[in-house]
């Protein structure tokens, strides 16, 4: 770890503070899936006027000690008392995922009685992290490049037997340091079955990834065996014929 030692050293002397900017955003167009829109989205702006309580996420200090920086894009799901129900990734690195997460699922907005508009909602949230250097030219021109050469990725150590008549949703999970799921996201066409997905993985175990001797949050891909859905009694009556 002499290299993680001399990289701190490094840090700390080419660093000045950390400016960290958030706010709500419109989501590109396809972002979100049929299964993501039971609840409006709501624009941007309108989001924004109705936060009360908008906890600011901490630098993480692995993610400052690499250089690493840029945007966090979360779906947040509001409900009717203006807490944040569910939040999720859409896009991000996995250090800065992590503290994005832990901040918008503390955000409490205006609650519904007190609110125009849907009693409950979803809106996309960007958190832009972003290190200001006093010698730009010390910083790697490819830092995130380099840190994921660094990484041993995580790996699955129990995930529940399924049957054999299963579907698989490919999901991108977040596992945590501790090795626990902390968000997952479908993969390109496997949206239908993402709720369900997302019920299975979490009961999974894994091991977290390694940075040298440290165990950090990151990112896998994995498939989720998931059930079928069942025929409507209308369509097996159907069959049966």
């Amino acid at each position: 770890m002499n290299s993680t030692r001399g990289q701190h050293s490094t840090f700390r002397a080419l660093m000045a503070p950390v400016a960290i900017c958030v706010l709500c955003a419109v989501p590109a167009a396809g972002q979100s899936s049929e299964n993501e829109k039971a609840f409006p989205l709501l624009p941007a702006k309108k989001a924004n006027k109705l936060v009360v309580n908008q906890p600011t996420p901490e630098y993480p200090t692995l993610a400052k000690m690499n250089y690493i920086q840029g945007n966090v894009r979360l779906l947040a799901t509001v409900n009717d008392s203006g807490d944040v129900a569910e939040a999720h990734v859409v896009r991000g690195h996995p250090f800065l995922a992590v503290a994005a997460l832990r901040a918008v699922r503390r955000w409490l907005f205006r609650p519904a009685g007190l609110r125009p508009g849907p009693a409950q909602f979803m809106t996309y949230v960007d958190v832009n992290f972003s290190l200001r250097a006093k010698r730009i030219d010390q910083i790697p021109s490819d830092p995130e490049r380099d840190l994921r050469r660094q990484i041993r990725p995580p790996e699955i150590l129990d995930c529940p037997s399924s049957g054999v008549d299963t579907s698989l949703v490919r999901m991108r999970v977040l596992v945590s340091s501790d090795g626990q799921v902390l968000d997952a996201q479908p993969l390109g066409d496997s949206a239908p079955h993402f709720e369900e997905a997302r019920r299975v993985v979490a009961s999974w175990s894994f091991r977290p990834a390694r940075w040298g001797a440290l165990s950090v949050p990151w990112f896998l891909e994995v498939d989720v065996p998931v059930q079928p859905w069942p025929l409507s009694q209308g369509a097996a009556d159907s069959g049966e014929r």
